[in-house]
């Protein structure tokens, strides 16, 4: 228990989590809003709940927690970090996962906080693999290089979200669940293969 307690405050995770919950009530407060897409090419009107913009902000600051600045010393350690990180993944992703389903608390419907979990699993999976690419400090990275062009160009002519546009489209569609649940995939994967950086260790003495 004090091996897990402290792998967890050498990460900042009670802080992140802390945080992210801190955007998750304020999205409860405002779970009824709609946020109209800017869209630049077409004059449409098409508008997405702030649920399910909101998984940005828990995958950004959940995914910063993935890297120690003590990776030399855990590599030592007596006891073995795999399992340690594994359960730190899913902690990340039940955390997302539990968060997105708060504004159903504000009588936000069951097919937004679906999407918002989708979005939620999604742009955690961005978070970490930029925190495999980059460090821990710029996870933010790939999220909100997608997030940018989805909310720019991500819709049609049509008013109907472009195919690439995952985090737009309504929870009921496949191959917005699918590319979610890949891109976590690969995310959890670099994570659990990956180590900081060395310019990010010495950043972090």
């Amino acid at each position: 228990m004090n091996a897990a307690v402290a792998f967890a405050r050498s990460r900042g995770l009670p802080v992140a989590v802390g945080s992210a919950t801190a955007v998750a009530l304020v999205t409860t407060a405002f779970a009824s809003r709609r946020v109209a897409v800017p869209e630049f090419r077409y004059l449409v009107d098409f508008s997405v709940p702030v649920a399910e913009l909101a998984p940005l902000a828990y995958a950004v600051l959940l995914a910063g927690t993935l890297f120690s600045p003590m990776a030399e010393l855990e590599r030592t350690a007596a006891q073995p970090m795999r399992r340690h990180r594994a359960v730190h993944l899913l902690v990340l992703l039940g955390c997302a996962l539990a968060l997105s389903a708060l504004p159903l608390a504000a009588g936000a419907t069951g097919e937004v906080c679906l999407a918002a979990a989708r979005n939620a699993v999604g742009y955690l999976g961005l978070g970490m693999i930029g925190a495999r690419l980059f460090g821990s400090g710029l996870a933010w990275l790939p999220p909100l290089g997608m997030f940018g062009p989805t909310l720019l160009l991500g819709v049609r002519f049509d008013n109907t979200p472009e195919p690439w546009a995952w985090a737009l489209h309504p929870a009921s569609s496949t191959s917005a669940a699918v590319v979610a649940g890949l891109l976590w995939f690969v995310g959890a994967v670099a994570a659990a293969t990956g180590s900081p950086r060395a310019a990010e260790r010495a950043e972090q003495r």
